[in-house]
């Protein structure tokens, strides 16, 4: 992707949809509409679907929550419970999903996912969160722990997510929790207090990876705490980047997936072509290309486990690694509260 393409991705984030074909609305990530990642898709229905964009999760959230129509929303795991709870959500029919039976366990193990009620969400892809550098400014003993976020030396040259959970994991692993399913009020204490340090030495936070890509690539920042997304196409314009995942605290692992909208406006039996084309293993090379990120599916890992960038950015690491897995909705509210009282400076 190159930062034309990404130029334009953040244009499309202030427009309603890219409309196509009129009886499916994917409700989705910036970056995620390239039809590489759903072909056969468009191979059945002769289009892509109508996408509308969006960099953040609660972001997402709000939108449906005040009415939005949309047949398919591409959360991440940990807000499953939330459109659940809401009422916003219906089971899927895994009889109309033949690779359903091939999900990889370890992506597909949580109750949030599937209960006696129904199947409540589908995991599709998954990814890491890590440091991103420029590796001809930043020297490689300096990312070998998270404390390159605080360190002086760095003051105004890191870029955070605006994203809650990805700067609290980055929060607990920096204060030596790893398992945030059980966090106590002194761990999240700590957690608030490395963040409102972290916090001093932020240019920017960035909204979705293009936005953090482009915050590199003019020199703005050197280091970011980064999805696999940001590095990939940082790499397709030949820009000098790292991604260091092994720090000796750690980093963190994400799934996002599909949720199926009760009463969506569309044709139901295209939500069902779209997801298969997601799963399908041949969809896994371009998301891993596109995205960077890995497929859900032990046939799609199959078909790319041999590729460099599976090793660098998805591979088995020396470190602790903290899993963004569903957590405690309050404990979620929470952090959320807390993040933007650090970001407003309080």
């Amino acid at each position: 992707m190159t930062f034309l393409r990404s130029t334009a991705i953040l244009a499309v984030l202030a427009t309603p949809a890219l409309a196509a074909d009129p009886e499916l609305t994917v409700f989705d990530w910036a970056g995620f509409e390239e039809p590489v990642l759903f072909q056969g898709y468009i191979d059945k229905n002769g289009d892509s679907p109508t996408f509308a964009l969006y960099g953040d999760d609660d972001e997402a959230f709000q939108k449906i929550a005040s009415g939005f129509k949309a047949d398919m929303v591409h959360p991440c795991s940990q807000m499953v419970s939330k459109y659940r709870d809401a009422g916003l959500i219906e089971p899927w029919d895994t009889s109309k999903i033949p690779a359903y039976a091939d999900l990889d366990p370890q992506f597909n193990g949580s109750d949030v996912f599937h209960d006696d009620e129904g199947v409540w969400y589908i995991p599709t892809d998954w990814g890491a969160t890590a440091i991103a550098y420029n590796t001809e400014k930043v020297p490689a003993e300096d990312v070998e722990s998270l404390s390159i976020f605080t360190n002086p030396d760095y003051a105004g040259r890191t870029s955070l997510p605006d994203s809650s959970d990805d700067v609290w994991a980055l929060a607990y692993l920096a204060t030596g929790v790893t398992d945030w399913t059980e966090v106590s009020d002194e761990q999240f204490q700590a957690a608030a207090d490395w963040l409102r340090e972290a916090h001093q030495n932020v240019a920017a936070y960035w909204s979705d990876p293009s936005e953090q890509a482009q915050l590199m690539a003019s020199g703005q920042v050197d280091v970011a705490w980064s999805w696999n997304d940001g590095v990939t196409y940082l790499k397709a314009d030949n820009y000098p980047v790292g991604f260091q995942r092994a720090p000796k605290e750690g980093s963190s692992n994400f799934i996002c997936g599909f949720v199926n909208m009760k009463d969506g406006p569309g044709n139901e039996e295209k939500v069902y072509d779209f997801i298969n084309a997601w799963l399908a293993p041949e969809s896994a090379k371009g998301l891993l290309d596109t995205i960077g990120y890995g497929p859900t599916t032990v046939a799609g890992m199959e078909t790319i486990k041999d590729e460099e960038a599976v090793k660098t950015g998805l591979g088995p690491i020396d470190a602790p690694i903290l899993n963004q897995t569903p957590n405690d909705p309050q404990l979620r509210e929470k952090q959320l509260a807390e993040f933007e009282k650090i970001k407003a400076g309080f």
